[in-house]
C-alpha cells in the first residue's frame, strides 16, 4: 500500500507541474498553432529521466520508494513520453535494437491510429 502512496504523491505533483510548465511555455511563445508547451514538457521530462536514471544506476542512490515516487509517480504524470523514450533507449543499450525500433514505431503509429479510432467511433455514435 505504501508504494501506491508514493506513486500517487509523485503523480500529484508531476501532473500539476506538467500543467504549469506547459501553460507557461504556450503562453510565453504566444503561438497557438503548435504545441510548444507539450514539446517542452516532453523534452524536459526526457532530460530529467535520463539524468536521474544515470544517477540511480551509477550511484545506486534511489530506494525502491524513491524510485516509485520519482519515476513512476512524478515523471509518469509529468510526461509518459519520458518513460517511452527511456525504455526505448534502454532496449538499444541492451543490444535489442529491433525491439527498440518496434517499440518506437508501434507506439507512434498505433498511438495515432488509436486516437483516430477513438475520435471516429465517438463522432459516429454521437452524431
Amino acid at each position: 500500500m505504501g508504494n501506491f502512496l508514493f506513486i500517487g504523491l509523485g503523480g500529484f505533483f508531476g501532473a500539476i507541474l506538467r500543467y504549469a510548465v506547459s501553460d507557461f511555455v504556450q503562453n510565453w511563445t504566444k503561438v497557438s498553432h503548435f504545441p510548444f508547451g507539450t514539446l517542452v514538457v516532453n523534452l524536459l521530462g526526457c532530460l530529467l529521466i535520463g539524468a536521474l536514471a544515470q544517477l540511480g544506476e551509477s550511484r545506486n542512490i534511489f530506494s525502491p520508494e524513491a524510485s516509485s515516487l520519482i519515476f513512476l509517480g512524478f515523471l509518469g504524470a509529468f510526461t509518459t513520453f519520458s518513460t517511452f523514450s527511456s525504455e526505448s533507449l534502454n532496449l538499444m543499450r541492451n543490444g535489442q535494437n529491433l525491439l527498440s525500433y518496434l517499440n518506437i514505431g508501434a507506439s507512434v503509429v498505433l498511438g495515432l491510429v488509436a486516437v483516430w479510432l477513438g475520435r471516429t467511433f465517438t463522432a459516429f455514435f454521437t452524431n
